[in-house]
């Protein structure tokens, strides 16, 4: 058949099933081909002549397998049996206290909060102004869910670590901020330096007197609906940062305790300081991971780690995945596959004593110089 004749079979406006009945009895090779063949040609042409569409319930696997085939690099990459991977070597389960550092669309951080199932706490770590979670609003998440979550911007970690950071501070900022937009908001003037009104000049002076009054008035009308308009777009604005500063003040007062039940980063911002910043928030004896598309920054964590401790069984591993393909007689590995899954780095935390790590560190440094003078004595002797 020609696909003049199948857009005329559609036209008529017969079904999928239908079409596919007439490509079969119309086909010339479809009786010589094997059992698995025709069994192979017919679901082709199922799937591209019958439709169907299923709805299913987001979840993380379906997310992220649509994130993953559709747009990559909104979720760095981020395969999703990796994304498994993370959330069981991060531990994540009901109860937990949570820390995720995430540029992946929200995906991380929807996968998290499906596992807690409204029980524990998450605090979101976000660049920029306001978090991008966008895969995580297609959860479907009830409220309940979101009282348990708080966001925390990134660049406001070093001064809530050496303690600079004060909530009054900025609230202080925020309030002149408020009364600059409402000074710069204020009732227009109607007037003039000349003490004439400003629709006056516009209107022509041929215009009689009797109309003038009422102009005015039209303005003064229209000026004072205007100043409401203003006021209460003020207002909204007062209250949403208030809300928005409370928030960010019981975030910080979530971070201070610095008793997080795990730490799990997947950003597109370089990973090593993030890590060693927030480390300083996770309690002893519990796990991080950190997702990166490439091997080399997290080399550079690895050694980072080693070098600072608190930190014992560090683990750098590459995902791979490759699907098979299982039918009676026919299983087998497919052939088309991913190319990489990226790589993370896992470890867990423990106390760690500063006096020692200094310790270290100078003796390591010691041992460093000590080649250089044997040279030195060698060199005097020839």
């Amino acid at each position: 058949m020609s696909r003049d004749d199948i857009e005329a079979l559609k036209e008529q406006g017969l079904k999928g099933q239908d079409i596919v009945q007439h490509l079969v009895e119309n086909s010339t090779t479809f009786r010589d081909k094997t059992g698995f063949a025709q069994e192979k040609y017919i679901k082709k042409k199922k799937k591209k002549y019958e439709a169907f569409i299923t709805i299913l319930k987001p979840t993380t696997r379906i997310m992220a397998m649509m994130y993953h085939s559709r747009e990559p690099g909104k979720i760095c990459y981020l395969r999703y049996d990796t994304l498994a991977q993370m959330l069981t070597l991060g531990n994540i389960h009901a109860g937990s206290k949570v820390i995720v550092a995430e540029t992946c669309a929200g995906l991380v951080l929807g996968a998290v909060m499906e596992r807690l199932g409204g029980f524990g706490s998450v605090i979101h770590v976000y660049p920029g102004s306001l978090p991008v979670r966008a895969a995580m609003e297609n959860f479907g998440f009830p409220k309940s869910f979101y009282n348990h979550l708080f966001d925390f911007p990134i660049n406001k970690l070093n001064s809530l670590l050496s303690g600079g950071f004060s909530a009054e501070k900025e609230t202080l900022q925020k309030q002149t901020e408020v009364m600059m937009e409402e000074g710069n908001g204020s009732p227009l003037n109607t007037y003039q330096g000349d003490g004439m009104p400003c629709g006056e000049t516009v209107m022509d002076n041929n215009q009689s007197e009797e109309t003038k009054p009422m102009d005015v008035a039209c303005e003064e009308a229209e000026n004072k609906e205007k100043n409401t308009d203003r006021k209460s777009n003020v207002e909204e604005r007062k209250s949403k940062q208030e809300d928005r500063l409370k928030k960010l003040q019981t975030a910080a007062a979530v971070l201070q305790e610095r008793n997080a039940d795990g730490l799990i980063i997947a950003s597109r911002l370089y990973p090593s300081p993030l890590l060693l910043c927030l480390l300083e928030f996770v309690a002893p004896s519990r796990p991080f991971v950190i997702y990166c598309q490439y091997k080399e920054p997290l080399l550079v964590c690895y050694s980072n780690l080693r070098e600072r401790g608190g930190v014992v069984n560090l683990r750098l591993s590459e995902t791979w995945l490759r699907g098979y393909q299982v039918l009676p007689n026919r299983t087998h590995p497919k052939l088309t596959m991913s190319g990489g899954g990226g790589y993370i780095l896992t470890g867990i935390t423990v106390a760690m004593d500063r006096t020692k790590s200094v310790a270290n560190i100078s003796n390591s440094q010691r041992a460093e110089e000590r080649p250089a003078k044997r040279q030195k004595i060698e060199e005097s002797k020839s």
